[in-house]
């Protein structure tokens, strides 16, 4: 759910969930026939039984102990709503126009999430730690008031909240949301349901203003519901929630409406809520327009998009706008320039100079890169880290990788602070690696748990091969045909001819989604899956004659049974991810040097993940999951166990690499139930540790967050984990200047 200095959003991009979270959006799976999808669960991750290791139980931050901060902070212009002008457009690029506009659905995305921000109710949101916080345009307050015999929680909601129809928001929008989202009526096509299968009933409180919510059995993570809360005309029958809401809104409660889906301009308009209780939001309008990544610098030079994520690439040909500016280019001090020259500067920065591109084409094309880059002077980058991180993914359904011990080695092999400083350093963003897979640096259940597995170390690594009987230098067997990756069932490649790989975020929005075996898999697309940012390479570095090979370096391939350790390493090949092959490249040195021989297979992004991570057609992978503020319900089904079904297939959910353990399964089931939230992190680490052990993913960094903006647009940029404040957005006032903080309340 997007990308990773990285691309966006296996998925990410789209993400890009249990309960739409507020700022966490993630991609959903397309249907592919026509029954309806029932899902209850979300992400998609991957570990290998850890049943017999003695994993380290850590204990949690107790009630003096601070989490560590977020890495980056938001980068977004922070100004005092006086200094916002009044009025204006802001025109906003997303990756594709949204195929519905219910983020409940299997083929919601990061688009449909942005809308339903600005448009619809949020009990809770995110702050800038990626905690759940209480949204005082919605909620007077929230709290648990019972917990025996059964959990009741109040919602007790502001008095001037109401639907842009003029009716009060109130119980019976709850009603419908629990009734359409239990999973007890399949008639209603939802992605997941997570948390609303555990209400026994809703009703009325003491007053219309009072929403009384009873559980049928504990749920800690109560806060991921009704956010964002749809009226009861949308969840009220299976036909308005499977068909009327996609491409209208007619009832909305933001400081935005949907005025209109304009799919021949690709553009969502959305204008001020003229009967928006709170402080009434600085812009007119903002306009949601798809725009290709790879199109991102020119409309921002343009001024057909004022805000757009972009790669890392178009992030340092805005800076190089900044300080270079036209100069130093073929084109200037007269006189002709030859053909070559003109190619060879057109190559620098990465335009179309093909062999048969005569003197009038290149310049015409470098003319055309020096306007662009005069006007992207009025452009800047924010950065910060997305909440969201890239992994290894190691296929533990068969092949050398079905080995705990093989799993260990490969990750024991990698070095992961550097191949965060690869991606991040570059940037400017701090390049630590992320030490958890349910949790991000500043939120409450971050801990570096990879402890549980083990530093970095060569003589471990060739240890555990050796127990796992891959020795050096063993003899092998003539291989006639090429191996398949773990679990796959297909016999072709889609492999592209060239290309960049673009990453991968798995969203929230495929939650509770059920795959069976690789030939049964939904089809999971993500339209906002991240886009990885071209890193650079050295041609021609070819080592002089006579260089002696380093001590370390392997004496032979790893051999067992006559078949050497070979795995099929799988990346997409589309457009602006260069950096996920680079991460690909020196993975596959860091696992050469330990007699690990690893091959990448590029295939197109349409196949990458419903051919190749759903149906488990790969060894190692690179993709990335969103953070969650509700790890025990949403990350449950990225690590539950495969389990048996009764026709005979495996279900994973959303356990792409299929490992799983049954004390990991079970703790989860703990955090979700307890509702003492120091016992609830507590063992959101200890499944974290045991997560580690298992080696099936192995988290490396997180995400960077890159987005060109116009200079004077303000309190919107780089967000990290918080929540847009959709209000607050706009223009700087003509002569003002940047206040150190917004105003508050």
């Amino acid at each position: 759910m997007s990308h990773d200095g990285d691309a966006p959003h296996a998925v990410a991009a789209g993400q890009r969930p249990t309960g739409a979270r507020p700022a966490t959006i993630r991609p959903r799976p397309h249907r592919t026939t026509s029954r309806p999808l029932r899902r209850g669960a979300l992400r998609s991750a991957a570990f290998l039984t850890a049943g017999a290791l003695a994993v380290p139980l850590l204990a949690g931050c107790g009630e003096d102990e601070k989490p560590p901060a977020p890495l980056a902070g938001q980068d977004i212009a922070p100004v005092a709503r006086g200094l916002v002008a009044e009025g204006s457009t802001l025109k906003w690029a997303v990756d594709a126009l949204p195929e519905t506009l219910n983020t409940f659905q299997a083929d919601a995305d990061a688009g449909t999430g942005r809308v339903a921000q600005a448009v619809l109710p949020s009990m809770f949101r995110l702050d800038a730690n990626g905690r759940p916080v209480a949204n005082p345009a919605y909620l007077e307050s929230a709290e648990v008031i019972e917990t025996e015999p059964r959990q009741v929680v109040l919602y007790k909601l502001n008095q001037q909240a109401v639907w842009s129809d003029g009716r009060e928001i109130g119980a019976a929008d709850f009603v419908a949301q629990w009734r359409a989202l239990s999973g007890r009526n399949s008639a209603y096509w939802t992605a997941r349901n997570a948390g609303y299968e555990r209400i026994a009933k809703i009703e009325r409180g003491d007053s219309d203003l009072q929403v009384r919510v009873t559980f049928s059995r504990p749920y800690a993570d109560w806060k991921s519901l009704f956010s964002p809360l749809y009226p009861k005309d949308v969840m009220g029958t299976p036909d308005a929630f499977n068909d009327g809401a996609r491409r209208k809104l007619k009832v909305t409660a933001g400081p935005f409406r949907v005025e209109k889906v304009d799919t021949a301009n690709k553009d969502v308009v959305l204008t001020r809520n003229p009967r928006w209780w709170g402080r009434p939001a600085k812009l007119d309008r903002i306009v949601l327009h798809a725009v290709p990544r790879d199109q991102r610098a020119a409309a921002l030079a343009d001024g057909s998009v004022d805000l757009a994520e972009v790669d890392p690439a178009d992030a340092r040909r805005i800076g190089l706008a900044h300080r270079a500016g036209g100069t130093g280019t073929p084109l200037q001090g007269g006189g002709r320039t030859s053909v070559k020259k003109l190619r060879d500067w057109a190559l620098a920065h990465g335009l179309d100079a093909g062999e048969d591109a005569g003197r009038g084409r290149l310049g015409r094309t470098i003319g055309r890169y020096l306007e662009q880059q005069q006007a992207l002077r009025d452009v800047e980058v924010r950065k910060s880290l997305e909440p969201a991180y890239t992994q290894l993914a190691l296929n533990g359904a068969g092949g050398p990788l079905a080995d705990e011990r093989v799993r260990r080695a490969v990750a024991r092999a990698l070095d992961r602070g550097e191949l965060a400083r690869l991606v991040l350093t570059p940037l400017g963003l701090p390049a630590v690696p992320v030490g958890s897979h349910l949790a991000l640096s500043g939120q409450a259940a971050y801990a570096d748990n990879s402890g549980a597995l083990g530093a970095p170390d060569a003589k471990e690594v060739q240890a555990l091969l050796a127990d796992a009987g891959w020795v050096r230098g063993g003899p092998l067997k003539e291989q006639h045909k090429t191996e398949k990756a773990a679990g796959s069932e297909r016999h072709g490649e889609d492999v592209s001819e060239g290309g960049e790989d673009g990453a991968y975020i798995v969203g929230e929005d495929d939650k509770g989604n059920r795959h069976k075996t690789a030939g049964d898999q939904r089809e999971h697309t993500d339209p906002h899956l991240a886009r990885e940012g071209r890193a650079g390479g050295a041609p021609g570095a070819y080592a002089p004659k006579g260089t002696a090979a380093p001590a370390a370096a392997p004496a032979g391939p790893l051999a067992k049974d006559g078949k050497p350790l070979a795995l099929r390493f799988v990346l997409p090949s589309g457009p602006g991810s260069d950096t996920l092959n680079s991460v690909a490249e020196r993975i596959c040195a860091m696992l050469e040097q330990a007699g690990i021989r690893a091959t990448i297979t590029k295939v197109s992004d349409e196949s990458y993940f419903k051919d190749h991570i759903a149906a488990g057609d790969y060894d190692l992978a690179l993709y990335s999951w969103p953070a969650t503020a509700f790890p025990a319900t949403d990350a449950r089904p990225v690590y539950a166990k495969p389990l048996p079904a009764a026709d005979g297939s495996v279900n994973v959910e959303q356990n792409y690499t299929r490992v799983g353990t049954d004390q990991v399964d079970q703790l989860f089931e703990q955090a979700a139930t307890t509702l003492d939230e120091d016992e609830a992190r507590d063992l959101i680490k200890k499944a974290d540790s045991r997560i580690w052990a298992a080696a099936g993913s192995i988290p490396l960094y997180q995400r960077p967050q890159l987005v060109g903006v116009r200079g004077n647009v303000v309190n919107a940029g780089a967000f990290g984990f918080q929540t847009p404040v959709y209000e607050d957005m706009g223009f700087l006032k003509k002569g003002a200047k940047v206040s150190p903080a917004p105003e508050k309340g």
